[in-house]
């Protein structure tokens, strides 16, 4: 039987009204001050830190971003938000089609002139926006606290290359919300959906860790390049290819060549890109971009793979009271 009407009619019904929901929630309350407790703690060791070199940086600025305090055991701005991004998202996502399920509103919802990509995508998008306006906000504030606290205002480049880092961060969350919905789809409970989520986020973050054992497995090394203290070619190749199965390692890589100019490559460095370089000298913003373009087309494909298996899931299943 054929559809009438548009199926993303009633988007913006949903999308207003999630957004809503997120917003007000005392969850996302909870969430927010979170991430912003930890991150201010992450940019005052930061800030501390900075003030204690004496060696000049032209990109002092990016440094709020990446640089880890010394004398405390204290990650980095970056290293938090490769963890609490996931969190928020996961915790904005992992009920977001189970509930509608275990409260029996579901199939009210749809009896509606509503379909159901108009009501999947509307609480991604609500889902998205949400995360959007709090790591927006987040990033003002670390920019704000930044200038106030070092004093030099941030030069156009450096602040190109903090906006290309929020939108990176922002496809970054996009990943986990995507997985988050996808788990809320197939489990009807929620307790399982966020325990499976939550399994995955703690898999990514030891998977930089596991990837080489698992390159050793595939391609043992090489006697005589170890026999000279070299790694294998091909070991490494697949180590590089395991590791950036994770999305924690994309956007790592993604910060490395968008927050330090000086990265001159993200994988191997051979002698063809060594020629005409000064030590230490930075890259342009475009080529940066260049060279972390399929990080960020990996995180937005991911992004996208995820909800069309939880669109395709979703159209499939039985959803009758």
């Amino acid at each position: 039987m054929q559809r009438e009407g548009s199926p993303w009619r009633g988007v913006g019904v949903v999308f207003l009204k999630e957004l809503s929901d997120h917003l007000t929630s005392v969850r996302m309350r909870v969430l927010e001050w979170l991430v912003v407790l930890t991150a201010l703690a992450a940019i005052y060791g930061a800030i501390q830190q900075l003030k204690e070199s004496t060696a000049e940086d032209p990109y002092l600025f990016l440094r709020l971003f990446t640089t880890t305090r010394e004398q405390y055991p204290l990650p980095s701005f970056v290293s938090f938000l490769a963890f609490l991004v996931p969190l928020m998202a996961i915790a904005l996502g992992f009920d977001s089609i189970s509930s509608e399920h275990n409260r029996r509103t579901l199939s009210r919802i749809l009896a509606q002139p509503i379909y159901r990509d108009a009501l999947l995508l509307g609480k991604f998008l609500a889902g998205l926006a949400t995360l959007s306006i709090s790591l927006i906000a987040l990033w003002l504030l670390v920019i704000g606290f930044g200038l106030y606290a070092l004093g030099i205002p941030p030069g156009g480049e450096e602040m190109a290359r903090a906006f290309v880092f929020l939108l990176v961060t922002i496809a970054y969350a996009g990943v986990w919300l995507a997985l988050a919905m996808l788990f809320s789809i197939v489990f009807r409970s929620a307790a399982t959906a966020a325990f499976v989520a939550f399994g995955v986020l703690f898999l990514t973050m030891i998977w930089s860790s596991l990837a080489p054992a698992i390159a050793t497995v595939f391609a043992p090394p090489d006697p005589r390049y170890a026999a000279l203290g070299l790694p294998t070619p091909e070991t490494t190749e697949l180590q590089t290819v395991l590791a950036r199965l994770s999305p924690s390692t994309l956007l790592t890589e993604v910060v490395l060549a968008v927050l330090d100019p000086t990265t001159r490559s993200l994988g191997p460095i051979y002698l063809s890109q060594l020629q005409g370089a000064v030590v230490g000298a930075p890259l342009p913003l475009t080529e940066s971009l260049i060279m972390a373009w399929p990080q960020m087309v990996g995180l937005i494909a991911s992004t996208i793979v995820l909800f069309v298996i939880g669109y395709v899931v979703f159209q499939r299943q039985e959803v009758r009271a």
